[in-house]
């Protein structure tokens, strides 16, 4: 715990929240999840706890996911959660708030920038300030994004795929998409139920793309048994699925993640499209790990893409790092949202 004021960047996820200390590097990974009272809203438990309370839990207790699709579902919970990871890494006992920089997507309106700002601000913060996911993507991923040539960053979280190509400090041209990993859980889900019969929870969703998931299904065989409730009977079931079928169920969601893709692609300037055909395209976030998925789209776009070391902590650690250089001469261009300005507190 830190106690003195310090610099903390926050990647904020639909499915996971990270903390990133200055100078101490990642200190939290946990679920974006709170357990409460359903009667009397009283929190139960926040994080891992809470995420392991899903599906599990008695009639008035319900685990929620306080964030959805990249933004703030639920302002209170969202604030209680932010709460507690910042006196969890800072101490209940500040003496002085922290400044806080928070990545979000780059789709985002203006009233959901200004709900991430009052929860952080209402949660502890002494400042606030927003970046945009694919900045702090390619900043964590060591990217040089500050010369007159462009770089692509695909950026595939829980809630929302960002797509962006940088020049210049900034971003040139972007999309953002309501559709990622959770959007996989879900279409897994629906189609254990219509092929199987069987109703599945997401907890037990995510493990099956996490063992059994590709976006390549000729590369690799795998099977997974699964265990659910038959919707016939009732009675527990326990069926085998395979990759070729989890990548099935899976499709139309990758497809619009390539959609995505081609469409920013499509609005490049020719200059900077000539600079990614030569680079090639970032690719972060934890829905980068799906198997397969770097060649996928490398297939359906045409451009090499290049899977960076660690994607899980790349935006966080970028959103970290851009903190830091925050007023640095070397800086000629703020990462952050709205470009060159602050938003919340009154100290700098």
């Amino acid at each position: 715990m830190l106690g003195l004021a310090t610099d903390i960047g926050i990647d904020l996820g639909t499915a996971t929240s990270l903390v990133y200390v200055k100078g101490k590097g990642v200190v939290l990974n946990e679920p974006s999840v709170v357990a409460l009272e359903q009667e009397t809203s009283r929190v139960v438990a926040i994080g891992e706890e809470a995420r392991r309370m899903l599906g599990r839990t008695p009639g008035n207790i319900v685990a929620v996911k306080p964030l959805r699709d990249g933004v703030i579902a639920s302002f209170e919970l969202t604030e209680r959660m932010l709460r507690h990871f910042i006196s969890k890494v800072c101490g209940r006992r500040m003496l002085f708030h922290p400044r806080v920089a928070v990545c979000v997507p780059s789709g985002i309106t203006s009233v959901e920038r200004r709900a991430v700002i009052d929860a952080c601000l209402q949660a502890g913060a002494r400042r606030c300030f927003l970046i945009e996911e694919p900045l702090a993507a390619a900043i964590g991923a060591g990217v040089d994004f500050s010369q007159p040539s462009g770089a692509m960053v695909v950026d595939i979280g829980g809630g929302t795929t960002d797509v962006a190509v940088l020049s210049m400090g900034q971003v040139v041209v972007s999309r953002s998409v309501r559709v990622a990993g959770n959007e996989c859980d879900e279409a897994i889900t629906r189609y254990v139920r219509t092929q199987f019969g069987v109703v599945i929870g997401e907890r037990t969703a995510e493990e099956i793309k996490i063992e059994a998931g590709t976006a390549w299904p000729r590369s690799v065989r795998r099977s997974v048994e699964v265990r659910g409730r038959d919707l016939a009977t009732g009675l527990p079931k326990t069926v085998t699925i395979t990759s070729g079928q989890v990548h099935a169920a899976i499709k139309e969601t990758l497809e619009t993640i390539v959609h995505a893709v081609r469409a920013v692609l499509e609005q490049t300037p020719p200059e900077l499209a000539a600079d990614i055909i030569d680079k090639g395209i970032v690719l972060t976030g934890g829905g980068a790990l799906l198997h397969g998925l770097e060649r996928y789209l490398s297939q359906e776009t045409g451009v090499a893409v290049h899977l960076v070391d660690d994607p899980v902590t790349c935006v966080v650690r970028g959103t970290g790092l851009a903190l830091e250089s925050l007023g640095s001469p070397q800086t000629r261009v703020s990462p952050f949202w709205p470009a060159g300005s602050t938003l919340g507190g009154s100290s700098p």
